[in-house]
């Protein structure tokens, strides 16, 4: 069983913390089953976002997975927003949490398929 979406971004905004980073949620999407964007911003404005692996990879159906939705990783900041800002328009329920990391962790562990 999946956790809530307002649930688990509480908890992984309390992970960066603890960790050093300042995180905050530009987009509050739907609380139950909104679908999360992670979007790290660096020190030298770089960004990389990801987003929810599709269904049925790795468990994907149960657990949280991410999957980067840059090829090199970090983009300019600018190319991040556009991206987010295209996903808005298709969906009016997803949440886009912001995460500042000078050295650009994203804090997702093995949630993260490569």
């Amino acid at each position: 069983m999946r956790l809530k979406s307002e649930i688990w971004v509480k908890a992984y905004l309390r992970r960066c913390t603890v960790n050093g980073a300042s995180g905050v949620v530009v987009r509050h999407g739907d609380d139950d089953a909104g679908a999360i964007f992670i979007k790290i911003v660096r020190q030298d404005l770089m960004a990389a976002v990801y987003a929810p692996a599709p269904a049925g990879l790795d468990d994907a159906d149960h657990d949280r997975r991410w999957v980067a939705r840059f090829d090199p990783g970090f983009v300019p900041e600018a190319e991040a927003e556009t991206l987010l800002k295209r996903e808005t328009s298709f969906d009016s329920d997803l949440w886009i949490v912001e995460i500042e990391d000078r050295e650009g962790r994203n804090f997702l562990g093995d949630e993260l398929l490569p």
